[in-house]
């Protein structure tokens, strides 16, 4: 086999690695930016909730199943979006700094040393916004350009 007849093998190859690393590339910053395309994500209560602010710890211990009553004797119900969601991965990132990996490994030892059960799940921003508006004792969060007169923000 001679030099250029070589060449010619091994450019084929890489050629095709090259290509390969450019989709796989490409495919990765489509992914990314669709991840960070979301909205701010804010927690909110019922307009009818006695509730007007919280803080972020307040929300983090909410979330974290650390509180039973709120200010004012409330038991909170909190609700969460569901599990792989942008605006549950962004709300946990932003109140507690944690991904979705160390959420999921937070509540399975918690689930596992029977001290508590993680917050119930809804399907999307829209039907989290509609529960929350019934229950004056539910807090969720949702993409804040879904913030209507139903729901008031805390956070």
């Amino acid at each position: 086999m001679s030099n250029a007849a070589n060449a010619a093998g091994v450019a084929r190859p890489i050629k095709g690695l090259a290509r390969r690393a450019a989709i796989t590339g490409l495919g990765l910053a489509l992914a990314f930016a669709d991840r960070t395309s979301i909205a701010d994500v804010v927690a909110v209560v019922s307009s009818k909730s006695a509730i007007t602010a919280l803080s972020k710890s307040q929300i983090e211990d909410i979330f974290f199943g650390r509180v039973a009553h709120l200010p004012g004797g409330l038991q909170p119900v909190p609700l969460d979006q569901a599990e792989g969601s942008l605006a549950r991965d962004e709300f946990y990132t932003k109140v507690a700094g944690k991904s979705p990996a160390q959420m999921k490994a937070y509540w399975s030892r918690i689930i596992f040393t029977g001290r508590g059960q993680p917050p119930k799940e809804v399907t999307s921003d829209t039907d989290l916004r509609k529960r929350v508006a019934k229950d004056p004792t539910a807090i969720g969060y949702i993409d804040a350009s879904l913030v209507n007169e139903s729901v008031r923000v805390v956070f």
